[in-house]
């Protein structure tokens, strides 16, 4: 582990949206989340900056954040994120998500066991992918040490 001072976790994610206002509805509207600051890039004044929380506070690790670049266009591929995942509290929830979402309007996957939780899969309007998945089982459960091996789900028959 090293000699590395300590951190706390995540603290926030900062994205980038084409236009914030569709943004704003995304979250406000589909996720039930808070915009909880609108503010300006410290590092590019007049880009808007805004941030997100499902709680109204807006507490250190619960923020998503959004520059706006109207004209910019991502591309998948090394330096770029695939997913963002966010908890659910059970596969019950899960569900409730999954057909909140489709009455909604959007795409949302069918519902996925991926060993260690289940999950779904949707895009915001730009096309970033997030996942709300469950908390368990957990991703040590096949494991005596957590880390100490590779795990190689196909050979272990777990095929999801």
């Amino acid at each position: 582990m090293g000699d590395a001072p300590p951190t706390t976790g995540l603290h926030h994610v900062t994205n980038i949206c084409t236009d914030m206002d569709e943004t704003v509805a995304f979250y406000e509207d589909v996720l039930g989340w808070h915009t909880v600051k609108r503010t300006q890039n410290y590092d590019d004044p007049g880009t808007p900056h805004y941030y997100f929380s499902p709680t109204p506070e807006g507490e250190p690790g619960t923020n998503v954040t959004y520059f706006e670049y109207p004209d910019s266009r991502g591309n998948p591929g090394p330096g770029a994120s695939h997913h963002f995942a966010f908890g659910v509290d059970d596969e019950e929830t899960l569900r409730e998500w999954r057909e909140h979402l489709r009455e909604q309007g959007v795409n949302v996957s069918e519902v996925k066991d991926r060993t260690y939780f289940k999950s779904i899969y949707f895009s915001d309007p730009d096309g970033l992918v997030f996942e709300f998945a469950t908390g368990g089982p957990g991703f040590t459960r096949d494991e005596e040490e957590p880390g100490s091996e590779e795990i190689d789900p196909f050979e272990r028959g777990y095929g999801n």
